[in-house]
């Protein structure tokens, strides 16, 4: 790493699959300052090897992203030999981030705040400086013991209510098929019912679920991978998703997404 030296400005990735979340993020880390962020990425596919091409002493990574999740890209980089610092951008609830607590890494809120941003890289910055023995040897270990930890720990809802007409029902979490935003409002579909959602965000709905099964294909719709019946090609070489709800509810993906699905489904 190239980051060692106090006066010497950290090089920095930054990872997550919302454009604006990224350059919220830019923004924050040059008033920071001490940082050059010297690549960028969308999706986990592309940031592996963004960090391989640019080998940065800092990656910014979100988690909760379709494809490969910010945990899988960790993953990957402890098995080509991690030396990077990293620090992971959550939309988790406070209670399960005690699990982050591990030196090898650190992590921030979503929505990032520009003092606790600050901490976070003074903290990388100051371990770089400690002893460069140990970082390169412990994150591996350390990470890992992160990844078990939010593995037992994450909060995930197993029912979610879903409002119809006047009542609200329970649905087990698997049996969502998709869900979609329109007007501020979060309309969640299963096999046998419609209804709205009390969450304000899709984000927010999305962070109770697995984010191995729910991808955010397109920033208005998340859908369960499982209950995908076909892919349709669509214009500019993108894709419709055709859902195993009753009516058969056709999810485009964007063409951010599109790349990230040809890799996971060989396409």
């Amino acid at each position: 790493m190239t980051g060692s030296d106090s006066h010497t400005p950290l090089r920095c990735v930054v990872v997550d699959d919302e454009q604006l979340a990224r350059e919220e993020l830019c923004y924050l880390l040059g008033r920071v300052g001490g940082v050059d962020v010297v690549g960028q990425a969308s999706n986990g596919v592309d940031a592996i090897k963004v960090i391989e091409q640019n080998s940065p002493d800092l990656v910014m990574l979100d988690i909760q992203m379709p494809g490969l999740t910010g945990f899988e890209v960790a993953r990957r980089l402890i098995d080509t030999g991690l030396d990077s610092q990293l620090v992971f951008v959550t939309a988790f609830d406070r209670h399960a981030i005690e699990a982050f607590e591990i030196n090898a890494v650190d992590y921030l809120l979503k929505p990032v705040e520009a003092e606790r941003l600050g901490t976070a890289v003074d903290r990388v910055r100051r371990r770089i400086q400690t002893d460069r023995a140990v970082t390169r040897v412990q994150p591996s270990a350390d990470i890992e013991k992160l990844l078990q930890l939010l593995a037992q720990r994450q909060d995930r809802r197993e029912q979610v209510a879903v409002k119809v007409a006047d009542r609200f029902l329970l649905v087990p979490a698997d049996d969502i098929v998709h869900a979609s935003v329109e007007d501020d409002v979060i309309t969640l579909v299963t096999n046998s019912l419609s209804g709205t959602s009390n969450y304000r965000t899709l984000d927010e709905l999305q962070a109770r679920l697995d984010p191995a099964v729910f991808w955010r294909v397109h920033r208005s719709h998340l859908v369960n991978i499982n209950k995908i019946k076909e892919i349709v090609p669509w214009f500019s070489r993108n894709y419709l998703l055709r859902m195993k709800d009753a009516k058969g509810a056709e999810i485009p993906v964007s063409r951010s997404q599109t790349k990230r699905l040809r890799e996971y489904l060989r396409l």
